[in-house]
């Protein structure tokens, strides 16, 4: 091999290399441990809970009216091209009271997206969502929970925090049922931690959102024994 050809393989190596650095974050165990901020470590006697891939109108108002009876706030990362779908739905949950935060337009892995790509993305739903609910959205989170390099650049020129979770119920498997999804968020939950759910299915099992929307009571029902307020993610870091 050439010492040219050295040096454009040693440059794109350097280049993939940066472009997936931040992919090790993706590993839940090491996260929480080194990385607090980014895996929403909040106060502790506070829980953040978290849902994804919304909005969609089959669904999410049944989440809404759940949490309404129960007085409670939550944060929804929601795709912009779902958004686009239901702009009514992002305005009613805003009204609401619930934080609107950024889950991209299409859920797409960043991994396969290169820097310009990737900002467009985002770009564009944030822009949407700052237009229905009139606050843009400050808090960012990747599809599948995995950052790259051109993400972190992205997030930054937007103004956005990534946050990621603690505990999650992966009640997106085809097999999940109320019990699962609840003792798999119980087993990794503690005080100041963030709950990742789904609202929708539109990326999970058809269906699924109902086995989540099954286990949400004993869920809350835990938090309030154990003496944890429930709420969204801009209560979190907050006294």
């Amino acid at each position: 091999m050439t010492a040219a050809r050295r040096l454009l393989a040693a440059t794109a190596l350097a280049a993939t290399a940066l472009h997936a650095a931040p992919v090790i974050s993706t590993f839940g165990p090491l996260r929480n441990r080194l990385m607090p901020g980014l895996s929403g470590r909040g106060r502790p006697g506070h829980i953040a809970l978290t849902f994804d891939d919304g909005p969609d109108h089959l669904s999410t108002p049944h989440f809404l009216r759940l949490l309404a009876v129960r007085d409670i706030r939550a944060t929804f990362f929601l795709l912009g091209s779902m958004a686009a779908r239901s702009p009514g739905l992002v305005q009613e949950m805003s009204a609401a009271g619930h934080e609107i935060a950024l889950h991209g337009w299409a859920h797409r892995p960043l991994l396969l997206r290169g820097p310009r790509a990737t900002y467009e993305d985002l770009a564009r739903a944030h822009g949407l969502l700052g237009d229905l609910t009139g606050t843009p959205p400050r808090l960012f989170r990747p599809p599948y929970g995995v950052l790259t390099g051109p993400a972190h650049l992205a997030v930054r020129r937007l103004g956005l925090t990534p946050v990621l979770w603690t505990a999650w119920g992966e009640d997106w498997r085809p097999r999940s049922t109320p019990r699962s999804v609840y003792d798999t968020v119980v087993r990794d939950l503690r005080g100041g931690g963030t709950v990742l759910l789904h609202d929708s299915d539109c990326t999970s099992a058809t269906g699924s959102w109902r086995t989540t929307l099954a286990a949400l009571p004993r869920l809350l029902d835990t938090c309030e024994e154990r003496g944890w307020q429930t709420g969204p993610l801009r209560e979190h870091y907050t006294a």
